[in-house]
């Protein structure tokens, strides 16, 4: 068998449904030995045999991907996802020692992996990725607002309440605070509105453009992109159907005529022979 046999072969097994549910299944086992180890209880007693079986799943980690760059090759780094597998992968395998201590806390980013190898969860990534344009004009929008809220706090309420508007940085920040909508009310604007009675036409309506309106739209926009997000898997769904039952059909029609045939010779020889005994 060639070597492109192999690549063939190793690719189609690698993304067959048996390895991918057992890469699921060690990336979830890690999450939770992961967990564990935060444990100074657990690490006393069963530290040697955590740090054991995280080696083990590194290496079926490590080995996962050196089937995908030997099936695939170059084309592995084509893909988004296969980089960012690689990535968390070769993480894992810098010793976390000396300068590298760090990267023990980036230990816990192998859980990132269900994102690529999950097939919904990367589809709603996708679905954010692809909202991201739309999203930028949102966020410029919100900038907008909370910029022309934070000079007129500055400048309305600044003086008496220094520590929530006495600059544009800390009035942003109370701002945020409030479309939040957490302790804005008793924590901030009552006692504004006890210096200030119309203070509230303030905080009202910048909730209402903020909290009720703006971000309603983030949530819009996520939800359109995702539903057009799974309207295209369908619709590439329906004509992989399409497709199979043409072709199908095409498979039907070429036996059902090669039947045909063979009746019409069946049924000339038959024919043939009963005319030669006549």
């Amino acid at each position: 068998m060639a070597i492109s046999d192999w690549r063939i072969k190793a690719g189609q097994w690698i993304e067959s449904t048996g390895p991918r549910n057992f890469i699921i299944g060690l990336i979830v086992f890690n999450a939770i030995l992961l967990g564990l180890a935060t444990s100074e209880w657990v690490m006393e007693r069963f530290g040697s045999v955590l740090l054991g079986l995280e080696a083990i799943i590194i290496a079926f980690f490590t080995l996962e991907i050196l089937i995908k760059l030997f099936a695939w090759g170059p084309r592995f780094f084509r893909s988004g996802w296969n980089w960012f597998d690689f990535l968390i992968v070769a993480i894992s395998l810098v010793p976390a020692t000396g300068p590298f201590t760090i990267l023990r806390a980036l230990r816990i980013l192998r859980v990132l992996r269900l994102l690529s190898t999950v097939k919904r969860l990367r589809l709603l990534i996708d679905a954010l990725v692809t909202a991201i344009p739309s999203i930028g004009w949102i966020v410029f929008l919100l900038g907008m607002v909370f910029y022309i809220y934070g000079v007129m706090g500055t400048q309305l309420f600044g003086e008496r309440f220094p520590e929530w508007f006495g600059t544009l940085g800390a009035a942003m920040f109370t701002l945020f605070q409030v479309m939040t909508l957490e302790s804005w009310s008793m924590g901030i604007a009552r006692p504004v509105m006890e210096e200030f009675s119309f203070a509230w036409l303030y905080f009202v309506s910048f909730i209402l453009v903020t909290a009720f309106t703006i971000l309603n739209l983030f949530i819009g926009l996520i939800v359109n992109t995702m539903q057009a997000a799974h309207w295209e898997e369908e619709d590439e769904r329906r004509s992989i159907m399409e497709a199979q039952a043409h072709r199908e059909r095409e498979e039907i029609l070429n036996l059902s005529r090669r039947t045909d045939e063979r009746l019409a010779v069946l049924e000339k020889a038959l024919f043939d022979r009963s005319k030669h005994k006549s």
